[in-house]
């Protein structure tokens, strides 16, 4: 007999919106796919017991954008756990996320699970870094937690994802990351964004997978800058008492048009 899971989570990534509801990311409203998104998250069955929210909620850092997701999100009335990635002002994050559903804790338990969020954010950068504080802080929670079963989120991936482009902005300073992680066999997973694509990877007896944005997605194995065909999606954990976990990848019908000749954003 299969345990049920103690939590059900869903990753929420890169919606990348803009104070302007009508403005268009290379040619996609991030607006309107992240509403149909949202469609399909009040489908599931049962609901998510909370929701990450893994960095570049907005595209142009706006106050106004924040609440755009603020309102879209909070008609779920499902806890939401959020940090930011290279596009986001932390500063209107943390002013305009103010709704109760809306948690600032970077560090809490849930289903027998510690959750850790770090900001991996370098402003004025798109490369991502943690900053020794960051890193110090970590020590000390997965100290504090060391029987505990842990999943750590952040924005930019640790590890290279095969993609040129994609992997010159990932953690600059993965090694120290690593050199901690490995102290700590308690962590489980570790969910990143950034990469607008589905990834797993193994780093000895971690996993590190990365979900789809909720718009525009990034062609895999790519050299240079280039958008995908890939429907946008989202990612859903099962989460269950004795540390193990399942995974999936789930993604929407959204009808768009693609600036193919981009080559960047």
């Amino acid at each position: 007999m299969i345990d049920a899971p103690s939590l059900k989570i869903v990753q929420v990534s890169d919606t990348h919106l803009f104070a302007e509801t009508d403005q268009h990311l290379l040619g996609f409203s991030t607006l309107r796919s992240l509403e149909t998104l949202l469609q399909h998250l009040r489908q599931l069955s049962p609901l998510p017991d909370l929701f990450l929210l893994t960095g570049d909620l907005s595209q142009d850092g706006t106050a106004a954008s924040y609440q755009h997701l603020q309102k879209r999100f909070s008609s779920l009335q499902i806890p939401l756990y959020w940090l930011p990635g290279n596009h986001d002002c932390l500063e209107n994050m943390e002013r305009s996320l103010t709704h109760p559903l809306f948690r600032a804790d970077k560090s809490f338990q849930a289903g027998g699970w510690q959750f850790i969020l770090l900001n991996s954010q370098d402003p004025g950068c798109v490369h991502g870094v943690l900053s020794p504080n960051s890193l110090d802080w970590l020590e000390q929670q997965l100290q504090q937690c060391s029987k505990v079963p842990t999943l750590i989120s952040m924005h930019h991936p640790p590890l290279e994802v095969e993609s040129s482009w994609i992997d010159g902005s990932r953690l600059q300073n993965a090694s120290d990351f690593f050199d901690l992680i490995d102290r700590h066999p308690q962590v489980k997973l570790v969910v990143f964004g950034h990469v607008h694509q589905e990834v797993q990877r193994q780093r000895g007896s971690v996993f590190y997978l990365g979900t789809p944005s909720t718009c525009i997605q990034f062609e895999p194995r790519s050299t240079e800058f280039a958008l995908g065909h890939q429907e946008p999606g989202f990612r859903v954990f099962n989460l269950y008492p004795n540390g193990t976990w399942t995974t999936r990848v789930q993604r929407i019908h959204y009808a768009h048009a693609l600036d193919l000749a981009a080559t960047g954003y």
